[in-house]
């Protein structure tokens, strides 16, 4: 590769990294669950956390990078399980730069009550808009690539949940992508609160 692909890569590492800390210490991911990728400009690939890292353990040297068909290009670890859906949402979404995938404590209850999760505020109809519940695969198994790019081919969904698993959502760059699962997790405890309140008739649903 290129200086200029090597220091796109270096950047990318850094902004990721620094992500995955972000979503550690505001609670959204604990151990190694989860998963952050971005997509590169300099060539057809992108850089994804390996399985069995902690968002907050991703480091420039245990980053991976892969290409869009999902073999490995650099990196010693073990590709993430979550790497066929990553791959399938950068071929079908040429907007999405970059994936952020959480088991956020509010939002996966949500998503493992199977409930649909409403946009109830402003800003979250302002910024999430439509908000899907994405379906386990057909073996009832965690969802990939078919499930995933099944819901959020369409360009106007950056957010959706996963039954069973977690929340998914998307940006033009990884800040904007953690943005988003930031709110779903914030909807997610407005939502319960509003719910519990409603339910001892505290105030008009």
């Amino acid at each position: 590769m290129t200086d200029l692909c090597e220091n796109e890569i270096y950047a990318k590492k850094i902004a990721l990294i620094e992500v995955g800390r972000r979503c550690f210490e505001t609670g959204l991911q604990n151990n190694s669950g989860g998963n952050l990728s971005v997509r590169l400009a300099c060539a057809p690939a992108i850089i994804i956390k390996p399985s069995g890292v902690g968002f907050n353990e991703c480091s420039v040297d245990n980053l991976m990078v892969s290409d869009l068909d999902g073999r490995t290009l650099r990196g010693a670890g073990k590709p993430s399980k979550d790497l066929d859906f990553h791959v399938e949402l950068y071929r079908i979404r040429s907007d999405v730069e970059a994936i952020v995938h959480v088991h956020s404590p509010w939002a996966t209850g949500w998503a493992c009550a199977g409930m649909q999760l409403d946009c109830i505020t402003v800003q979250a109809r302002q910024k999430l808009g439509l908000l899907p519940l994405i379906p386990l695969s057909e073996n009832g198994g965690p969802q990939g690539a078919t499930e995933v790019g099944a819901v959020m081919a369409n360009p106007a969904i950056n957010a959706a949940l996963m039954e069973n698993h977690g929340t998914i959502g998307v940006g033009k760059d990884l800040r904007q992508a953690v943005y988003v699962v930031e709110l779903i997790e914030e909807t997610a405890h407005i939502a319960f609160v509003k719910s519990a309140l409603n339910s001892f008739g505290c105030c008009a649903d």
